[in-house]
């Protein structure tokens, strides 16, 4: 698949790495392409991409997603920020109301980078909750889950996003106890 990752730094750099290595074609969007070998600028890098995972500071979505609104709205999006400290840790009723007609997913903001970095604890497969709506993009979206190492659980449709921060939530509360290298495993019968 063709991803644009806005963002190279620990969520973009790492996630971006696990999809390259997988043989997925991918390019970084930067606003200064010169930080990293191969990146482009922002729109250039959404105009070749069929997906965009984007991994910016989360006070900056919304501004981004304004300015770069023609080169998204229709595409895939994955949004892995997370606006600590704001009445909620993802900007969606904002976002859906610019872009429309992109297929927004809420993925890779539940973990942190240490588990992306290495999806394996325990010789178990760390989960990764998601949430987004079915249908075609949603199998590209669980492909570049697995493909990140993770085994991908859709919890719902857009309306379940705050599900999946409640993950986050969840994560960062006993990382602060337990460390950063901890995971989710759904078990089921």
């Amino acid at each position: 698949m063709k991803v644009a990752v806005i963002g190279a730094g620990n969520i973009g750099g790492t996630v971006g790495g696990a999809w390259e290595k997988a043989g997925h074609e991918v390019t970084y969007g930067l606003r200064d392409p010169s930080k990293k070998d191969g990146a482009k600028p922002i729109d250039a890098a959404i105009a070749g991409a069929e997906i965009v995972l984007v991994a910016i500071p989360a006070a900056a979505m919304v501004d981004f997603v304004c300015e770069h609104k023609k080169g998204l709205d229709g595409k895939v999006l994955i949004d892995a920020t997370n606006n600590f400290g704001a009445p909620s840790m993802n900007s969606w009723p904002d976002v859906s109301k610019i872009v429309p007609n992109a297929h927004l997913y809420r993925a890779f903001n539940s973990l942190g980078v240490d588990v992306f970095a290495n999806p394996e604890l325990g010789g178990e497969k760390a989960d990764l909750f998601y949430a987004g709506p079915d249908g075609a993009p949603n199998e590209k979206v669980e492909r570049l889950i697995e493909d990140a190492g993770l085994r991908p659980i859709r919890v719902g449709g857009t309306e379940q996003v705050d599900v999946v921060d409640g993950v986050l939530r969840l994560w960062f509360t006993l990382a602060q106890s337990r460390g950063r290298r901890i995971a989710f495993k759904l078990i089921s019968d």
